[in-house]
């Protein structure tokens, strides 16, 4: 069994027009097919990176941390 990824827009009818290359001329197979749409847009909002940057003030203090505890042991 093969599994075939295709992107594909519908036409403005709403139909979605599909060629599998399969490489076997005069076979026959069993397709199935699951559709759903994708996602549109970006996930983040606009100007989500433009937050990204450095802090250049000496008020601010990055504190030691407490140490990680030991795992547990899930017997």
């Amino acid at each position: 069994m093969t599994s075939i990824t295709l992107r594909s827009v519908s036409g403005p009818d709403g139909k979605l027009h599909l060629e599998l290359p399969v490489g076997s001329p005069n076979t026959e197979f069993e397709v199935e097919l699951v559709v759903r749409p994708t996602v549109s847009g970006p996930l983040l909002p606009p100007g989500y990176f433009d937050l990204i940057g450095s802090v250049d003030d000496d008020t601010l203090v990055v504190h030691s941390q407490p140490p990680v505890p030991p795992p547990l042991d899930l017997e």
